[in-house]
């Protein structure tokens, strides 16, 4: 699994880790993990301790441990080294056998404001792979301490009308950073496809459905999903997550907090996860479980909300016996999370701000180094 080029290795593609620290794992880090396994054959993942991301950014959303679990369970990571430094240097690329390390096209920077990545990026082993515009832990965290509803889908309204915010990202309006500012994230089909496995259920392959929000894909589903896993020796495991209105409904308040576009590539990064259905009905009909032959049906020890007209949604499902109540052992919850966020919300708000500002002077930085440049280029041709 190393490159070539080394010494005493035999022919294969590069070996190459991402740093990361992680402080809310979401769906646009699995997108930054799955381009930086495109760019190799094996990829290390590094996450910081809580100490570490305290220091250089700010109160971490997870523990450490939440973490370095979650990053696990992300489908195109093969190896997470735990406590990995926050500055990457190429000691640490060396220590692991690793041919370059990946960010992404944002800049992360440490306490006094360096560049986390300057010296392998001098170096040459360096590789950028794109941001995924419309999510970032601020934007999450905003959303949690804001209570508004302004990111839910709503289904009768077209896209481009819901979307019209999306112009102000791509235009960084005066006292704002790009990387940490509000956005609406923008789905496509073509992102879909790129984290959707694509594989139907084989010959042997036990079938399980389980329905739900998953709304701030957090380490209690993926406990959750891991337990159903092993309930069979060839799993194949598909996900109902309901429409925003739907979630709202029986959970109330912001809820959800990540839209359903958001909570489907969440779910679909997941190792556990063959595939995602996209606003499954809140009732486990007949019909839902002859379409896609499931053998099994689970809910975790969580509360079952009553469909609309009070009944229960998994009537059916209990009715032919193949309802199972799984036990993941882990009793975190959503609310739980929002209310971690809104405990410190002095800490997170300073932490935005904090982060923000570093930014702002990087980029007023980068201006004046360009058009210094710029100068020079106009006086070289006089």
């Amino acid at each position: 699994l190393l490159h070539p080029s080394r010494p005493g290795v035999g022919n294969s593609r590069p070996r190459g880790p991402v740093s990361c620290g992680y402080d809310m794992v979401h769906y646009g880090h699995s997108n930054q993990l799955r381009q930086a396994k495109a760019m190799g054959d094996y990829l290390i993942v590094g996450v910081h301790t809580d100490s570490e991301i305290s220091k250089h950014k700010g109160p971490p959303v997870f523990t450490q441990e939440e973490r370095y679990k979650m990053v696990r369970a992300i489908k195109w990571v093969d190896e997470v080294v735990e406590g990995a430094p926050y500055v990457t240097t190429l000691e640490t690329l060396d220590k692991y056998n690793c041919d370059f390390c990946v960010h992404g096209d944002d800049i992360t920077l440490t306490v006094d404001g360096k560049d986390t990545y300057e010296e392998v990026k001098k170096s040459g082993r360096y590789r950028e792979c794109k941001r995924t515009q419309g999510v970032s832990t601020t934007d999450l965290v905003g959303r949690m301490l804001l209570m508004t509803k302004a990111h839910h889908i709503n289904l009768l309204y077209s896209y481009l009308s819901h979307y019209t915010s999306f112009s102000s990202f791509l235009i960084d309006q005066k006292g704002h950073s790009p990387w940490t500012g509000v956005s609406q994230f923008l789905q496509t089909s073509q992102k879909i496809i790129q984290f959707a496995s694509g594989q139907e259920p084989q010959p042997g392959e036990t079938i399980i459905y389980v329905a739900g929000a998953f709304d701030l894909f957090h380490i209690g589903h993926v406990d959750f999903l891991e337990a159903v896993h092993k309930l069979a020796e060839k799993p194949y495991i598909i996900v109902g997550l309901h429409f925003d209105q739907e979630v709202n409904r029986y959970k109330g308040k912001n809820y959800p907090i990540m839209n359903v576009h958001e909570r489907t590539l969440s779910v679909l990064a997941c190792r556990y996860v063959s595939e995602v259905v996209i606003g499954a009905p809140f009732a486990v009909t007949k019909d839902l479980l002859d379409h896609f032959k499931v053998d099994l049906v689970c809910h975790g020890k969580t509360e079952i909300y009553p469909d609309k007209d009070g009944s229960d949604p998994y009537a059916e499902p209990r009715r032919k016996g193949i309802l199972r109540t799984v036990d993941s052992g882990n009793s975190l919850t959503t609310d739980a999370i929002v209310q971690r966020i809104i405990k410190n919300r002095l800490l997170f708000e300073a932490r935005n701000q904090k982060k923000e500002a570093k930014e702002i002077a990087v980029i007023e930085a980068m201006k004046r180094l360009e058009e210094e440049k710029t100068k020079e280029r106009a006086q070289a041709v006089l």
